[in-house]
């Protein structure tokens, strides 16, 4: 130890923790880097306890433009890390500004730890400037619906034990966000004994299973003899036993839009996305006429609407196998034959030794299944962009995103970490960003289905890599207009994301959607705007994109290269109706028009 450090810890050990410091040091055992806020008055000794740290080499605080940019930000470092990722506001407003972000990642199983301030206990309920007690605006009550576990500190003996709880919680299955607000004289209370070791504890994972339901599945597989695979959401860990069974037994293979991010999508046993911005092959494959199929094996499936396109026949019926490491997704295959619940990565090793024991299927060649119509030399299917199809753009003014994304499906490093806003770029991302390694690294946010999430997550999980991996954020204009701030904090953070806006000076889903449903057209438009020129006003390289020999001419390289952000304004042709089609009918009452959300 140098003498600096030394003096440094000796200086430390000179300043008595409050409680705010010990929040710090719980974090810290957990390897947490960063927390994610905006400060305020009352949230103000944490922040004060943060700086002590970083200035020591320990936990950093990010500074959002706004709270609900925070919560993105938090939920994006969760993503990239598996950690618990973090944010905090100040009272009143900072607090019910976190809500949209906390809400999202409860929808989506993210891992969270959610501080909030409230003003000093002797004030509550005295009319105290932004009082959110129980006696005023009660953002302890708001986020018990949007969280697993929503509490106050109204004493400091009480907050170690509600901290570590909140931790814990977070982080077992499913897992989610947790809130612990906190009053502000509780933060700069002294506290009475150090921060004691939680890492064991709090990061410990069960892996409880049903034996009895995988013997019943392996019966079931052993009497059938053509079987379709679900990919979902939640396989995390679990992709490459997947995989490996998906193989063993010879079975076809389709995703959700969200489960796209853990499977090959040129494996020649894939048949695409089924699902909100699917495949045809995927809805050709599960087609309700089909009485080929024996079973359906959904995995990590949460089975909402977007990826089942409504709540489909074709994937939920009595042929549905749902193997699922949480209870609640099984309230929505009540149909389903046979339900198996556990840890997947076990339960698909289970199978995985069972089957290959067994070698029912272990001389069949999965190798020579059909090729999905339309795969190319690349790797890619040619229905990512087909020429015959689509209108001639090598002389338009504008780019058809159709060609864009199948442009960004080849251009972009293989460790590529991809946020995708709502929006049409759902949709345009979902059918022609195809990639052969995934693994987790393409993200959507589709539970709640907040725009400008990916504004803010990029930066959170930029911020987890510390600029190593390329990372890019596809976002609408409609959403980018909403949060455009937080592209200073990448700035700041010296972070090389790129970010993509689609501009087509537009809201594209409601506009297509109102079209597509026969509603009135009416609401969507946006004027145009120059992000390139906004991007440049905040010290951002900003690169306007008109044509496809412009985008023949970006250097990603040395974009990702550089020491901060880049925004590149695509100027797409509004006209090209997004893959949306079933959407518009599956939220359609009773033959009515409707248009989607978001």
């Amino acid at each position: 130890m140098s003498v600096a450090d030394i003096n440094m810890k000796t200086e430390s050990q000179k300043q008595p923790d409050l409680y705010a410091d010990v929040i710090v040091n719980y974090l810290e055992q957990l390897g947490i880097e960063y927390i994610f806020g905006v400060p305020g008055g009352a949230i103000e000794p944490l922040y004060n306890a943060m700086h002590k740290r970083e200035e020591q080499g320990g936990i950093k605080s990010v500074v959002a433009r706004h709270e609900s940019g925070a919560a993105f930000m938090a939920d994006g470092y969760a993503r990239e890390t598996g950690k618990v990722g973090v944010c905090c506001s100040t009272t009143g407003p900072g607090a019910t500004n976190l809500i949209t972000g906390v809400a999202g990642a409860y929808a989506d199983n993210v891992p969270m730890l959610v501080i909030t301030a409230q003003t000093p206990l002797p004030k509550f309920g005295k009319r105290a400037l932004q009082d959110s007690s129980c006696a005023s605006i009660n953002t302890v009550a708001m986020f018990d619906h949007c969280t697993k576990h929503s509490t106050m500190v109204s004493h400091f003996e009480q907050l170690e034990n509600k901290l570590v709880s909140a931790l814990m919680t977070a982080q077992t299955e499913p897992a989610g966000p947790v809130h612990i607000s906190i009053p502000s004289d509780v933060l700069r209370t002294l506290a009475k004994v150090p921060a004691q070791s939680i890492e064991k504890v709090s990061s410990s994972r069960h892996t409880l299973i049903d034996q009895g339901a995988i013997d019943q599945m392996v019966l079931e597989l052993q009497r059938v003899d053509n079987i379709v695979l679900y990919v979902g959401n939640g396989c995390r860990d679990a992709s490459v036993e997947i995989m490996r069974f998906a193989e063993q037994i010879n079975a076809q293979f389709v995703s959700g839009p969200m489960g796209k991010r853990w499977v090959d999508e040129t494996h020649p046993l894939y048949r695409g996305v089924f699902g909100f911005g699917g495949h045809e092959s995927a809805k050709a494959l599960l087609k309700d006429t089909n009485n080929e199929i024996d079973l359906v094996i959904a995995v990590g499936a949460a089975l909402g609407e977007l990826g089942t396109g409504g709540w489909s026949s074709k994937l939920i019926n009595e042929k549905l196998i749902h193997v699922d490491s949480r209870l609640e997704h099984f309230t929505r295959s009540h149909m389903a034959r046979l339900q198996v619940c556990g840890h997947l990565p076990t339960i698909f090793r289970i199978l995985n030794e069972k089957m290959h024991r067994a070698q029912r299927y272990w001389n069949k060649e999965w190798g020579s299944a059909p090729q999905p119509v339309g795969v190319n030399v690349n790797g890619c299917r040619t229905s990512l962009y087909d020429e015959h199809k689509c209108k001639s753009d090598q002389d338009q003014q504008l780019i058809k995103p159709q060609r864009l994304f199948s442009h960004l499906s080849l251009a972009m490093p293989i460790d590529t970490r991809v946020f995708v806003d709502a929006g049409n770029a759902w949709a345009w991302s979902i059918q022609y960003y195809q990639r052969a390694e995934h693994d987790g690294k393409f993200h959507l946010a589709m539970g709640l289905g907040a725009m400008a999430w990916a504004i803010g997550a990029v930066i959170g999980s930029a911020s987890a890599s510390k600029g190593k991996e390329p990372h890019i954020c596809i976002t609408g204009d409609g959403s980018y207009l909403m949060s455009a701030q937080e592209l200073t904090v990448a700035k700041q953070l010296e972070l090389p994301i790129i970010y993509m806006i689609l501009n087509d000076s537009v809201l594209g889903m409601v506009m297509h959607g109102q079209r597509l449903g026969g509603a009135a057209e009416t609401g969507f438009e946006l004027g145009q705007v120059n992000f390139a020129q906004m991007a440049d006003a905040m010290g951002v390289e900003g690169i306007v994109v008109n044509s496809m020999q412009d985008l023949a001419k970006v250097n990603y390289k040395r974009l990702f290269a550089k020491k901060g952000p880049t925004l590149i304004d695509f100027r797409i042709d509004k006209e090209e109706v997004p893959p949306m089609g079933d959407r518009i009918k599956g939220i359609a009452v009773n033959g009515e028009s409707a248009t989607p959300g978001g």
